[in-house]
Order: C-alpha cells, then sequence, then structure tokens
C-alpha cells in the first residue's frame, strides 16, 4: 500500500507493453498453465455469484483477451496460439461444471461459492498492486467506492426478484450477450441475472445435454457483445489505466460481498441446510475450509506470477 501518490492524469503516464504476454517462452508447462486458467474463466462464466471476468483478471488472461478482441489481426498467429490452450480450458470448464452443477454443486453451492471466493480474495493484493502501478489519486478511490456500492445493489435488489422467463432462440441470444458482458465487465456474473429469469437451470442442462439450440445462440451472443465492446475497453484501459484497474477492483469488492448475502448465507437457513443434508457446524466448517484452500492456492499462485512478471519486465527493459 506503498504506490506513489499520483495527481496527473493516468494517459500521461507511460504505458506498459500492450502485447508483452506474446514474447514469452513458450513451454508444455506454460501451456497447461494457460489451460487450466481458462477451465477456472470457464466456470466462472456459468457459476452463480461470481464472473468469468473476474477469474480473468485474477489468472491475468483479461487484459490479453480485450487487446486481441480489439486487434484481432496485430500478431493473429501469435495470439491464436496464445489462446488455444485458454479457449480448450474455457470450454471445458463450461461443459465439465454443467454436468456438475446439479449434482455436487446443487448441494453444496455455498461451500464452492467460498472456494471461489478465496480466489479472489487471495489475488487481491496482486490486483491492488497492479491497479497503482501508474499512482493512484482520490479520483481512483471514488471509482472504486461508486463501483463497489453500484454492483451490491444490482446484486442484492437482484438477488431478491425472480422473474420466471420462457426460453427461446433469442432470449438465448440475449443471454449469451449477457454472459458476453461479464467479460468485458469484471463483477457483474451473467449467471446471477440468469437465476433471476428463471433461466440458469435451463442452460446448464442444455449445455449438459450438447443442445445445439441453446449452445448456438449463446455462443453467437457472447461472440458479438465481446467483439462490439472489446474496443472500447481497450482504449480506455491505454488511456485511463488507473481508473479502469479501480473500477474493476470495485466491481471484484462488490459483487463478492453481494455473493453472501444472496447465494451463501440463505444456504446456512434451516431449509439449505436440508437440502444440503448437512449440519450447521459441518456446513461452516466445510465452507471455511475451502475459503482457506482457495485463499491460499490463488495467493501463491498470484506470487508466482508476480515473480515472472517481475524477470520478464526486467528482461524486457535491458533489451531495450
Amino acid at each position: 500500500m506503498s504506490e506513489p501518490i499520483n495527481s496527473q492524469p493516468s494517459s500521461a503516464q507511460p504505458q506498459p507493453a500492450t502485447d508483452a504476454y506474446l514474447n514469452e517462452p513458450e513451454s508444455v508447462g506454460a501451456w497447461l498453465i494457460r489451460m487450466v486458467k481458462g477451465i477456472l474463466v470457464g466456470i466462472g462464466f456459468i457459476l452463480p455469484g461470481l464472473s468469468g471476468g473476474v477469474l480473468a483478471v485474477i489468472f491475468r488472461v483479461y487484459d490479453p483477451i480485450i487487446r486481441f478482441l480489439a486487434k484481432p489481426f496485430h500478431r493473429f498467429g501469435r495470439n491464436v496460439l496464445y489462446f488455444i490452450p485458454i479457449g480448450i480450458g474455457a470450454v471445458i470448464g463450461i461443459v465439465l461444471f454443467s454436468i456438475v452443477v446439479d449434482a455436487a454443486f446443487g448441494r453444496f453451492a455455498a461451500q464452492f461459492i467460498c472456494l471461489f471466493i478465496g480466489f479472489v480474495v487471495g489475488t487481491f493484493p496482486s490486483l491492488y498492486r497492479q491497479a497503482g502501478k501508474q499512482g493512484r489519486n482520490p479520483t481512483h478511490w471514488i471509482i472504486f467506492a461508486a463501483a463497489a456500492v453500484v454492483i451490491f445493489v444490482i446484486m442484492l435488489v437482484g438477488g431478491q426478484s425472480m422473474i420466471d422467463v420462457t426460453p427461446n432462440w433469442f432470449i438465448w441470444l440475449g443471454s449469451g450477450a449477457l454472459i458476453g458482458l461479464g467479460v468485458i465487465v469484471p463483477g457483474m456474473s451473467p449467471s446471477n441475472f440468469l437465476i433471476y429469469f428463471g433461466l440458469y437451470d435451463k442452460m446448464a442442462a442444455g449445455i449438459k445435454d450438447f443442445d445445439f439450440g441453446v449452445i448456438i445462440p449463446l455462443v453467437l451472443g457472447l461472440i458479438v457483445c465481446v467483439l462490439v465492446f472489446a474496443k472500447a475497453a481497450a482504449w480506455a484501459f491505454d488511456h485511463y489505466y488507473a481508473g479502469m484497474y479501480h473500477f474493476i477492483l470495485g466491481m471484484v469488492v462488490g459483487s463478492s460481498l453481494a455473493i453472501f448475502p444472496t447465494v451463501v448465507f440463505p444456504s446456512f437457513t434451516a431449509s439449505g441446510l436440508a437440502d444440503a443434508r448437512l449440519s450447521l457446524p459441518v456446513a461452516l466448517v466445510f465452507a471455511v475450509a475451502l475459503f482457506i484452500v482457495g485463499t491460499i492456492a490463488s495467493w501463491l499462485f498470484s506470487r508466482l506470477e508476480d515473480r515472472v512478471s517481475v524477470q520478464r519486465e526486467a528482461i524486457e527493459s535491458a533489451a531495450g
């Protein structure tokens, strides 16, 4: 928390290399790590209470995704090779989680969500440092607080209003666009909104059963939404780096806090415990244990990522 306070507009700050990730040496280990990141981001797309965009930020693939989509023909071949394992992992995560969503996750929703909240908490110090690379000023803290409050209120209010929508091709197209918006706006949880509209379980069943009447419009909506907004997001990061990252931090904090009253706490009521077939002490210990596991695992992972990032920046600085 010792970043320099800088009142100058972030657009005046020197900009970091935008495609340095493409210069990283390739290896089987790096390929597998990116695939694991893709799996976790894919799970985030359909995990109630979380956002694939948040997990993309946490695992440091958000900025590369946005920049690639904003300029798809810039170093196209190298980008494709970089994103192949991420794409494979995302598909694996979405399909596998759709299979288990009615089984283990349906029964232990609160506990598994606590695992992913641990992922967020463990990497928050790293995200905080990254947001402050170009300095902070009071405006950035206002952006942070406003983003946190707005997303918290939206999720809290939405969690208390359930609307049953009859799905059709256009509804699934809109649902895919909603998921795409969750990619562009980290902290927004499309799955929560799909639950509010009574579409979440139908979407999971459609993906699990490979129902292309569900899958095709979902994918089309996602792609169109991301392509439309990716260029704007890349421009905003280039010109307002600190402001954008503090906005994302606020979304991450606000959405994570909103998960507790909307998803986690109801699982510890008498009816929630009966559905899980757990006693209150066991349910609490299970949730806390997974939270700790997620926090430690993501903290260790973020430290490794920070070390690699520092080494890469030193090499690039020496070469430049």
